[in-house]
């Protein structure tokens, strides 16, 4: 299945779920400027409840659920297109222009800021508290499941060894040890050489250390990346073509791991779909 059929699936699952009673008091307009809250909502609020979503939840490379996200408006960013909106909810992330939610609150608009999530464990409890906040935790409590059940056939996917892998991503940037991304692919068996290479969150390795450390597969977001500039230049390098031809390469597409909620049971199918696909391999 592939990832915009499971999203499909999966959204119709939880849409479906019966309302709690708590519904009845939920926000009634919901306004996101965060990607991640953004994928949180479309799975979990009822779409007249969201009043906007930002402008990246119909972004296709970065969203995990853009088809769903081009039906609703999707251009909040700036305060004053929030307070245009008289949301009675708002969802920014931590990281979202500090000014943009410190008016917001000056204004008496409710804020809520979401964490990056770093681990699976995060990002359930997130799960949990947007459901809570939107009326609907039957619904986060399904996405939680489908969360496990996926976890539970990505570790059956696991080999007897560990093989090395580390995630490069455009300006030579790896993933680091403690981070959503490196828990995905240690539950499907590797082991994550990001660590070694960029310490707990990672940063930007040189392609001459890359090429030293030599892990068993790199992962990346395209199986054909193209210079289309400096960023993506490092990406085609004819040393990494050579070293790491497709049978050492896992693609991992960013919109399956840009957030955790909802894109989690298809980035750990996905990934096990890797896994498989190696140990097959002569």
């Amino acid at each position: 299945m592939t990832p915009s059929m499971f999203t499909a699936v999966l959204l119709i699952f939880l849409t479906l779920l019966p309302a709690t009673p708590s519904a009845a008091a939920a926000p009634a307009r919901i306004v996101s400027i965060n990607l991640c809250a953004d994928e949180l909502l479309l799975a979990l609020a009822d779409p007249g409840q969201i009043a906007a979503l930002s402008p990246f939840a119909a972004d296709p490379d970065m969203s995990f659920m853009a088809d769903q996200a081009k039906a609703l408006r999707h251009d909040a960013g700036e305060a004053e297109t929030v307070v245009d909106l008289d949301p009675d909810l708002v969802f920014a992330g931590r990281f979202t222009k500090r000014a943009t939610r410190d008016m917001l609150t000056r204004l008496g608009y409710p804020v809520v800021l979401l964490d990056p999530a770093r681990g699976v464990a995060q990002s359930i409890d997130q799960i949990r508290e947007v459901a809570g906040l939107v009326g609907h935790p039957e619904r986060g409590d399904a996405l939680v499941a489908a969360i496990d059940d996926a976890r539970n056939r990505a570790a059956a996917a696991a080999g007897v060894s560990r093989p090395t892998a580390a995630v490069y991503q455009r300006r030579g940037y790896v993933t680091g040890a403690d981070t959503l991304t490196g828990e995905l692919i240690a539950v499907v068996g590797f082991a994550n050489q990001g660590g070694a290479l960029a310490g707990a969150t990672g940063g930007f390795v040189p392609l001459e250390r890359l090429i030293a450390e030599r892990p068993d597969y790199l992962i990346v977001a395209s199986s054909n990346p193209r210079a289309e500039d400096q960023g993506t230049a490092l990406l085609a390098h004819p040393a990494l073509k050579r070293l790491y031809p497709p049978e050492r390469r896992i693609v991992l597409p960013e919109r399956l791991t840009v957030c955790g909620g909802p894109s989690l049971p298809a980035a750990l199918d996905w990934l096990a779909g890797e896994a498989r696909r190696l140990q097959a391999a002569p």
